[in-house]
């Protein structure tokens, strides 16, 4: 049997390290045993997904260096590889289930889900589904059926006994039935769920190891049922530590830079991000923390996974990028990094022209556009609030605007003039001093080259994360304001005139 793995991305926002995390493990696992690695999008959430983060994804794992055997780019024969293209296999598995007694439509409205779980809580009891569509007769079903009365198809799961998840690398895994809920798998729009999805997508790929993260543990009794209704043998499980910030949380975007687009424009080397993520996954090879993608695979076996949360220690990362630039790259190799890091001439003509209507002279430029090569920038703590808004609406500001910017779907100046707009509007403070501590924060100075194109140029990874360090300095939201302001903002607010 030949090893088949795969990762399975979602496009609806920037390309995670997490995602280039398990996407090296399998490809280390796949190309260690002489197998296929492949890469399918799922992009059954309409509403998020968008072609320009499926783009970033895929570009992201080539600059790494991880390339897979099958995907939507290259084609394949088990194609499609897109899940918003295999709509009707879907639909063919669902009614399969459905005729077979192994799910069940469910027309339960949202205000009676929403008042179901209310009443749980209420109780003490964990939110799940009661069950009360599954004892509707036939003819009920397909009287309301037949009325055009909208509803979902639900997973038929035991309320008894004990399922043995056995995971290749942590052993059986015991889970109760009883902690099952009874999952939706196809939408009332048609489209699958994950789970449904996800199975039947690796049975006619021909996966044969599954390594995803341990967020997916309480899920594997649901698929690990439709592999069992469907008649089908599961593939080898196994579920890999997530990664962690330095206090051991859940890696995340509030606390730390996650997208890969974040290190590839603070300058990191690809080799080196991939070198550090294979420390995380399996630590060093025969002693040496700097070793070669060819040797981590090499050397590659599920045992050598540490099952503790690896930290995302980025001083380490810096230690490691460091080496390479100084021992992995000759005076010539050197230069050619640092101008496709920076200075393309697209990007140098794009920065260039910002700069000739504020310049006396060529050497003015430094002082004026060196933020754009900057990684965090240092400036005065002061200068956020030393306009014409006190600074607990600046941290307001900054915290509301850091939380809207990511759901541009297009990183331009025009959407983002449309979004400080609002915001302004929303606070009561006019544009031009709502945008002077944003200056600070992204330029590093309260004046500077047009905010929106530099944001714009920037990119969304390196404006998050200098908005998230200016939000530092004047104290992180709690989260009762979390709370307070997540409507504040929000793309309801209409947009002043």
């Amino acid at each position: 049997m030949k090893v088949r793995t795969r990762v399975a991305p979602s496009p609806t926002g920037d390309p995670h390290v997490g995602t280039a995390y398990v996407a090296l493990v399998n490809y280390a696992f796949a190309k260690r045993h002489g197998g296929d690695f492949l890469l399918r999008v799922e992009d059954t959430d309409r509403a998020r997904s968008t072609p320009e983060s499926e783009r970033a994804i895929l570009q992201s794992l080539q600059w790494l260096g991880i390339e897979w055997d099958e995907g939507p780019d290259k084609g394949g024969p088990h194609g499609p590889y897109r899940q918003s293209e295999r709509a009707a296999i879907y639909r063919e598995h669902v009614d399969r289930l459905l005729a077979d007694g192994h799910a069940f439509r469910c027309f339960c409205t949202s205000a009676r889900l929403d008042d179901l779980r209310v009443a749980q809580r209420a109780a003490g009891q964990p939110s799940r589904y009661d069950g009360l569509c599954r004892g509707l007769s036939a003819e009920e079903v397909a009287r309301r059926t037949a009325a055009g009365e909208p509803f979902v198809v639900r997973l038929v799961v035991p309320s008894e006994g004990i399922c043995v998840v056995r995971d290749a690398r942590r052993g059986p895994i015991e889970i109760a039935w009883s902690d099952v809920d009874m999952q939706v798998l196809m939408k009332s729009d048609g489209l699958p769920t994950y789970h449904l999805a996800n199975v039947v997508d690796d049975h006619l790929m021909e996966i044969t190891h599954v390594i995803r993260g341990e967020e997916w543990v309480s899920s594997a009794p649901k698929h690990l049922l439709l592999y069992s209704y469907f008649g089908w043998t599961p593939p080898e499980i196994a579920h890999l530590p997530l990664l962690r910030n330095p206090d051991k949380s859940k890696l995340s975007k509030r606390k730390n830079p996650t997208s890969i687009l974040f290190y590839e424009r603070m300058g990191y080397l690809p080799e080196a991000l991939l070198n550090f993520l294979a420390l995380l996954a399996a630590g060093a090879v025969d002693g040496e923390e700097l070793f070669t993608l060819a040797d981590f695979v090499e050397h590659f076996s599920l045992d050598r996974i540490s099952l503790g949360g690896p930290v995302f220690d980025v001083p380490k990362l810096d230690w490691l990028n460091g080496r390479y630039l100084r021992e992995r790259l000759e005076g010539d190799a050197f230069a050619r990094r640092v101008g496709a890091w920076g200075f393309t001439p697209e990007r140098i003509a794009r920065i260039a022209g910002l700069a000739q209507p504020r310049i006396e002279r060529l050497s003015d430029i430094g002082n004026l556009l060196a933020f754009f090569f900057a990684g965090r920038l240092t400036y005065d703590p002061a200068l956020l609030a030393a306009g014409k808004i006190e600074a607990p609406t600046v941290r307001k500001a900054l915290a509301v605007m850091q939380r809207e910017l990511d759901t541009l779907r297009a990183w331009e100046s025009a959407g983002i003039d449309a979004l400080f707009r609002r915001v302004a509007g929303a606070l009561d403070i006019k544009v031009r001093d709502l945008t002077r501590p944003f200056y600070v924060a992204v330029t590093g100075s309260p004046t500077s080259v047009p905010l929106y194109d530099a944001m714009e140029i920037l990119g969304r990874d390196i404006v998050r994360e200098r908005l998230r360090h200016a939000l530092e300095m004047l104290g992180l939201p709690s989260k009762r304001e979390q709370e307070e302001w997540k409507n504040v903002g929000s793309a309801s607010t209409e947009i002043p005139a």
